[in-house]
């Protein structure tokens, strides 16, 4: 994995400065131009190279889902009835206007697209699911997966 970041422009330092961003995105210019033994500077270039480049596409805070009342997390296969551009970017059209939704990946295997869901509980999941998912442009089956318990989530890519 890290010779094709080497092979993307990136060194031993800009892979170093990245760990450091995805640890502690709020860490200071100065500690991490420390920890990556470079000058404030360079360090603050090198930042701002790497976001300029698309390496670094933002930098968020990571909120408790649990804390802020969306405890469940939920992930809902679904299967389209046409598999076709249109069909497609009208159900990806659809799905960006949904505030709860996280994630939405289109995939290979028994579904077409796999959400990533944060609620309340489950209620509140089945009134998104009665009044919102099912009624997403083309689709024609949803299987849904209550998740038990967190195990991973959101883990740092590994440069």
């Amino acid at each position: 994995m890290k010779e094709t970041a080497m092979s993307a422009g990136l060194d031993r330092i800009d892979l170093k400065i990245l760990r450091l961003l995805q640890a502690d995105g709020r860490m200071a210019n100065a500690e991490i131009a420390e920890r990556s033994g470079t000058s404030a500077a360079t360090c603050h270039r090198r930042i701002q190279r790497l976001f300029t480049d698309g390496f670094v596409r933002a930098v968020r805070a990571l909120v408790d889902p649990a804390r802020v009342g969306r405890g469940t997390l939920v992930f809902v296969g679904v299967v389209l009835d046409r598999s076709t551009p249109e069909s497609f970017s009208e159900f990806e059209a659809a799905v960006r206007a949904i505030p709860v939704l996280l994630d939405c990946h289109l995939v290979a295997g028994d579904f077409d697209y796999i959400l990533k869901v944060r609620v309340s509980d489950m209620a509140d999941f089945n009134r998104l699911h009665s009044a919102t998912l099912i009624g997403l442009p083309g689709v024609r089956q949803t299987r849904t997966f209550f998740v038990m318990k967190e195990v991973i989530d959101n883990a740092p890519l590994d440069l």
